[in-house]
Formats: C-alpha cells, sequence, structure tokens
C-alpha cells in the first residue's frame, strides 16, 4: 500500500512561507521546484499556452495525463501564461516582485527580452533569489549553448567511466542523473540563499548547470586522476578504490556486495567458505585486490554461482556482511524500506484518478515535508493566483478573453 498524503492544505515544511514562481519545463528546473514544494514552499508553476514539453511525453499516461508530466509537478499550482503578450508579461511581473524565489531554465537571453532579468527585477524586488539552470552555467565559452543530459554526462567524463569496460561503446547513466541533480543542487544553493536572505534582506543569483552536476558525480575518479596523471576507465559495477565491491551473478539473479574492507573482506570468505583466499597474496589487502580484479572477480565468481541469491542474502544479513539484491524499479517500488521511509506514495489527481510518485527523500523531525497536491492541469490556478495578487473577476475575465492567461478554472 502506498503511502497516504495528507488533504490539500497550509504546509507544515521547513520551507513554508516561502512563495517560489517557476518557469522551467521538462526537468533540472521542475526537479528544483519539486524539492522546495515538498519542504513547504508554495511553488507556482508559470507554463506557456501550450504547457511544458513534457505534458506531451507519451505514452506512458494514466487518463490521457503524462506520467512524466505528473512525476515532476507534483505538490505545486499551475499557472499558464502567453508571455508573447505584453499583459501576461505584467501579470508575471507583478507575481515576481512578491515572490522569494524564482527558478528559470530558459536560453541566455530569453529572461532579458521580456525585461525580466535578474538586474531587472531586484530593481523592484531586492530580496528576490533568482536561481538560474542552464546547460553548462551563464558565464564561460558554453554559456550560450543549450542543456541536455546526454551532451552533459559526455563532457562531464560521466560516460567514460560508466559500462562493463574499456575498449566497448561509451555508456550513459540510464537516468538522467545531471538533470536531476542540478535541480537538487539548485534547490540546495536556493535554501542557502534564502537563509542569507532572512538574515540581510538581500537576494542573490544562484546559477548551476547540467555539466557541473555531471562533473561533481567524478569526485572518485577526479582524484585519482589528479594523483596518477591517468584517466580511470569504466569498472562495470565495481569500485575504482576499493573490492570486491560490486554485482555477483548468482544461481538465479544478481546480487551487490560490498566486502571492501579487511573485516568485510574476511567476513565474506567465511560466508563463502573461502577462507584460503586471504593467504593468496595477490587479494591479501584492498591494494593487492584492485591490482588483481580480473583474476579476484572470475573465483569469487565460481563460487556466488553455486547457490541461489536469497540464500546468499541471508547468509551475508547473518555475517552483517553489506549486501543486497539488484532491484529492477517494479522491485524497488515493492520494497518494505522503501514503503516505510513513504517514498512511493499516493495522490489524487482531478481526471488521471489515484497515482503513484515518488516520496520526498529528507525526514524533518519537526516540520516534515509533505506531498500534499498531485501536478496540476494546464492552466488549473490561473484564476486562484490572479485573485490573490490583486486580480478582480473583470480583470481576469479580460486576460483569459484575449488569451493572454489560459485557465483550466475559468467559469
Amino acid at each position: 500500500m502506498a503511502g497516504k498524503v495528507r488533504p490539500d492544505q497550509k504546509s507544515t515544511g521547513p520551507l513554508a512561507g516561502m512563495k517560489v514562481i517557476e518557469l522551467a519545463h521538462i526537468m533540472a528546473g521542475p526537479v528544483c521546484g519539486l524539492m522546495l514544494a515538498d519542504m513547504g514552499a508554495d511553488v507556482i508553476k508559470v507554463e506557456k499556452p501550450e504547457g511544458d514539453d513534457s505534458r506531451r511525453f507519451l505514452p506512458p499516461d494514466i487518463n490521457g495525463e503524462s506520467a512524466a508530466y505528473m512525476m515532476m509537478n507534483r505538490n505545486k499550482r499551475g499557472i499558464a501564461l502567453n508571455l508573447k503578450d505584453p499583459a501576461a508579461v505584467e501579470v508575471l511581473r507583478k507575481l515576481l516582485a512578491e515572490a522569494d524565489v524564482v527558478i528559470e531554465n530558459y536560453r541566455k537571453g530569453a529572461m532579458e527580452k521580456l525585461g525580466l532579468s535578474y538586474e531587472d527585477l531586484a530593481k523592484i524586488n531586492p530580496r528576490l533569489i533568482y536561481c538560474e539552470i542552464s546547460g553548462f552555467g551563464r558565464t564561460g565559452p558554453y554559456a550560450e549553448r543549450g542543456g541536455f543530459d546526454l551532451i552533459a554526462q559526455g563532457m562531464s567524463g560521466l560516460m567514460s567511466i560508466t559500462g562493463e569496460g574499456p575498449g566497448r561503446p561509451p555508456v550513459k547513466v540510464a537516468a538522467p542523473i545531471s538533470d536531476i541533480n542540478a535541480g537538487i543542487i539548485a534547490a540546495m544553493g536556493v535554501s542557502a540563499a534564502y537563509a542569507n536572505m532572512l538574515q540581510t534582506g538581500l537576494g542573490q543569483k544562484v546559477d548551476t548547470s547540467l555539466f557541473e552536476a555531471a562533473i561533481v558525480q567524478t569526485y572518485w575518479q577526479s582524484a585519482i586522476a589528479f594523483a596518477t596523471g591517468n584517466k580511470p576507465d569504466p569498472l562495470g559495477s565495481a569500485h575504482p578504490l576499493n573490492a570486491p565491491y560490486q554485482a555477483f551473478q548468482t544461481s538465479d539473479g544478481w546480487i551487490n556486495v560490498g566486502a571492501a574492507n579487511q573485516s568485510n573482506w574476511l567476513r565474506f570468505l567465511d560466508v563463502i567458505s573461502a577462507p584460503e583466499l586471504d593467504a593468496d597474496p595477490r587479494f591479501s589487502s584492498n591494494a593487492t585486490r584492485i591490482q588483481n580484479l580480473p583474476a579476484l572477480v572470475e573465483i569469487l565468481n565460481g563460487y556466488m554461482v553455486q547457490d541461489t541469491s536469497e540464500n546468499w542474502l541471508n547468509r551475508m544479513e547473518a555475517a552483517k556482511l553489506p549486501a543486497g539484491p539488484v532491484n529492477d524499479i517494479l522491485q524497488m517500488h515493492a520494497d518494505p524500506q522503501a514503503r516505510a521511509r513513504e517514498m512511493i506514495v499516493e495522490v489524487d489527481h482531478d481526471t488521471a484518478g489515484k497515482v503513484e510518485t515518488i516520496g520526498h527523500p529528507i525526514k524533518f523531525s519537526r516540520t516534515p515535508a509533505e506531498i500534499t497536491r498531485a501536478s496540476p492541469r494546464l492552466g488549473q490556478h490561473s484564476c486562484e493566483v490572479l485573485a490573490e495578487y490583486g486580480y478582480d473577476r473583470a480583470q481576469t475575465e479580460a486576460l483569459i478573453k484575449s488569451n493572454a492567461v489560459i485557465a483550466a478554472d475559468a467559469g
């Protein structure tokens, strides 16, 4: 049974009271908004008239609603503006004048053309935190380039260390890791800038990118390269600094074993009934095990394929040896620990019905993060938001009639 969320109500999260305008699409920017919303911020997602591009990432869908869009945009309110219309730009300017944070991942120069650059907005709202997420950052020789996860993974070096071994085709991390990590890093930067703003009364720019978000995933491999001058190669599931620390095939599947330090190594040998391997000079220390990793893996595989994953995992748990199954995504969703930690939760969507989504990964003891609403339909909260910002019914109807504002909640 998925974790349940409370009916939509005022947040109790640590960022309750923070007002965020999300001018972002597809993934990195929406991840930032999602993180802030889960932690209590009121995030208003501003979409173009045709909606965020992820609304058209179909299939899969649930009752016509894009599963991808719903995943990235839960906990947010939605308003749709035609920013080619000056009246819509003025609506947005009014929202930004009262916001604590704006998140944008447009191409460089797009906000400036609208008169909504950081410099423009700081004049009317000096407390504003202006978060820019781009492909390569707003400075440097690549600042004009667009941002794509695949390109960032390749240029950061990640694809050179991912895969089964040297001499094979490059492999990207299957998850869009630079997109997701950029959004998480941006949320961290926004939270830090918000803390500073509460102390000083002044906002600032927060600028990060997919490229930088991918680079910081190379800490271990970069440490090796800095120290040796050599480029690390892909190692499959193995670790560049510790062994054995990787996946092993069993008689009916795969499990991961973390027997890297010496005490765990000895426990592992006890579990597989191979104490003689510790006397082998090739495997007597972590350094020699790393040097002789192919030979070590070949020998260990010979032991591991003799029994089932379940039996090995039971023995390793009894020996307090780090180990775990290699789950597929559906198995992860059903994992009792994922459920106990509320990493799988259920929300009610207006048209899709009950849908499951990924929960928030941080647990707060006093100000819990919460998922209280499903993703918005296009323009679902346009009228509600306009009313909050001082637009009367006649003004709102005029904006809708002129197509400056698209509203699913009109009438």
